[in-house]
């Protein structure tokens, strides 16, 4: 029979992994407290949030939170990587202080959108410009044919106005030239 602790446990980490946009697995195995501390002051200054979890209450609360597979990245002792809003900048966040991380931490796989990612699948991700950049460079990818459209068409209005120009410079010399003609005729 379950303990109300290990329930709550489990309610609680089922809302976080509800509520989380991508949950990162690592090991942690062999790190001193002061390293773990480290590793949390880091992370929360990425806006990922760290919690050591027991394998057995992670499975039932990713069961109930509709993220079974979660499990196929957890093996052995388990702390999660959590985050709440921009993936990339926590995937960065993750990849920077596993460059300089002690070598008993190890991220083990990814899970975003209900896949599974592996270690190197999250470090693609930090390859990835930051939403700013992107959003940037989007608009400039919808900025150029419609730019070029209205070049497009323009372009016929402005030789219109060209022709018209034209036109209208030389009438006054057209109706000198036919006064004199009429003149000449009287």
């Amino acid at each position: 029979m379950p303990t109300q602790e290990k329930i709550d446990a489990v309610a609680e980490l089922k809302d976080v992994l509800e509520r989380s946009t991508m949950v990162v697995s690592t090991h942690y195995r062999g790190m001193t407290v002061k390293e773990m501390q480290e590793l949390r002051r880091k992370l929360r200054e990425g806006g990922i949030e760290v919690m050591v979890v027991k394998n057995t209450l992670l499975k039932l609360a990713a069961e109930q939170a509709g993220k079974a597979s979660l499990m196929d990245i957890v093996e052995g002792p388990t702390a999660l990587a959590l985050t709440y809003d921009d993936i990339i900048e926590a995937a960065k966040a993750v990849g920077a202080y596993a460059t300089a991380a002690p070598q008993a931490f190890a991220v083990q796989g990814g899970f975003l959108d209900g896949s599974t990612l592996t270690a190197n699948d999250l470090r693609d991700l930090t390859k990835i410009p930051p939403k700013p950049v992107l959003l940037a460079q989007f608009m400039g990818q919808m900025q150029s044919p419609l730019a070029n459209f209205i070049a497009l068409l323009d372009g016929p209005l402005q030789e219109l106005t060209l022709l018209l120009q034209s036109l209208l410079s030389e009438l006054p010399g057209l109706i000198e030239a036919r006064a004199k003609q009429m003149e000449a005729t009287a």
